[in-house]
């Protein structure tokens, strides 16, 4: 058998990928850290009544991701990960630039935002096309980690770097000043991120990364194959679950410190949770291309969720009740949200690359945007359900966290080994 002569350059395709969706996370929650200030800045600029407020800035992204999703899946499919890609880019030049240089007005703000919006799915949902193109199987885990490990970074750093770019402390007299030089450093740094991504982008290398068979169906029959798949079923009831919980529970971390009894949360349930998930998402993918499992990791990430979620439900009663030990409670809840970070984090690129592996010849871009869209719609629901009548039914949603999850990680032991990456570890022997 001929040996399989590796490109160097998938590792800069692979950059390239990672650049690109930093910022569009970056440019997601722009705002959502300084949400006050940021109304102090809009003050009399934009109706906070009216659905096009400043929280919409960031639900944009989930709302249009739900629309647009299957359609980029289908771009990235048909027209390949260059093109695909590289409209996500585009978009993230335009949409970064209103932004970024017309961002003082709530209107321009609004409209960069929802463009960007509309690139996001164009570029996380070829992280696994990009691996199947560009690397071997034994690495494909790795580089789906390390695509979904540039989301989480993006995130943490809009979390932690926004607030440090303006005047975020409401004592201050010019408390909420600075978002406009704040809006435009991140709107020089995307468009100069995403141009770079579009000078490094090329679809595939010169040689293939693996003696299997390069085949792919189209969208549609793609989509057909799927559904017509036991495990993938499985996979999209994992993500219903899982993503959703994730998306639920990260959306609502000051509630859930309200819940807890602390008054002052300063966003580190939700901070814990990403460095856990950054953590988790490089050393889970690399055990599992070292290994050859998908299975066995998947499990383990799954029936991890369990015990996180279970010591945020019942964080109060685990500390002698509800209000009698906020402090403790908020310890445990701490750190069951570091450990839920790094277990459901984890399992997304290693879900990610173990659907488009099992799915296979259904193209990857359209398992991997199918179990993103389900989740950004369970976690829609869950946060309005959690949400409702001032968040009376949050601790209920809690405990059903903890309910569901068992049985996810019931249903996760019925999965099958991916034939792919147990081919690739019988030929090693």
């Amino acid at each position: 058998m001929e040996q399989i002569r590796l490109s160097k350059y998938r590792w800069v395709v692979l950059s390239a990928l990672m650049m690109i969706t930093l910022m569009s996370q970056i440019q997601w929650l722009t705002h959502a850290p300084i949400e006050r200030a940021a109304e102090v800045f809009y003050n009399g600029r934009f109706n906070p009544l009216s659905f096009f407020n400043i929280d919409f800035l960031a639900s944009s992204y989930m709302l249009l991701y739900i629309i647009v999703c299957i359609p980029a899946s289908y771009f990235i499919d048909t027209y390949g990960i260059a093109k695909g890609v590289g409209t996500g880019a585009i978009l993230m030049i335009i949409g970064g630039a209103i932004k970024g240089f017309s961002g003082t007005s709530f209107t321009m703000a609004l409209t960069g935002q929802v463009i960007l919006a509309i690139a996001q799915p164009f570029v996380i949902n070829a992280s696994t096309a990009v691996a199947a193109r560009w690397f071997p199987v034994k690495e494909r885990a790795t580089a789906t980690g390390l695509a979904t490990l540039a989301q989480y970074i993006g995130i943490l750093l809009a979390m932690v770097v926004t607030p440090m770019l303006i005047i975020a402390s409401p004592s201050d007299p010019g408390y909420g000043n600075g978002i406009d030089s704040m809006l435009k450093i991140y709107g020089i740094i995307t468009i100069a991120a995403s141009l770079t991504g579009l000078v490094l982008l090329r679809e595939k290398p010169q040689n293939p990364p693996s003696d299997e068979p390069y085949t792919r169906i189209d969208f549609s029959s793609g989509l057909k194959h799927i559904f017509r798949m036991r495990d993938m079923w499985i996979m999209i009831i994992l993500f219903t679950i899982g993503l959703g919980i994730f998306n639920a529970v990260s959306s609502m971390v000051d509630s859930i410190a309200d819940y807890l009894g602390v008054d002052d949360s300063n966003g580190l349930i939700g901070g814990l949770m990403l460095i856990g998930g950054i953590i988790g998402a490089v050393i889970i993918p690399i055990l599992s291309d070292v290994y050859k499992r998908r299975k066995l990791f998947i499990v383990i990430c799954v029936a991890g969720m369990v015990p996180s979620l279970a010591g945020i439900a019942f964080a109060p009663i685990l500390t002698g009740g509800q209000g009698v030990n906020p402090e403790a409670a908020y310890t445990v809840a701490l750190i069951s949200s570091f450990i839920l970070g790094f277990f459901v984090m984890s399992a997304g690129p290693i879900g990610f690359q173990y659907a488009a592996e099992i799915s296979s010849p259904a193209p990857e871009s359209t398992s991997q945007g199918l179990l993103l869209w389900v989740g950004q719609i369970s976690g829609m629901i869950m946060v309005t359900g959690m949400s409702m009548n001032n968040k009376a039914y949050l601790p209920v949603f809690l405990i059903v966290f903890v309910v569901i999850s068992i049985i996810a990680a019931a249903l996760v032991s019925f999965l099958k080994e991916s034939a792919l990456i147990k081919a690739a570890k019988d030929s090693r022997r």
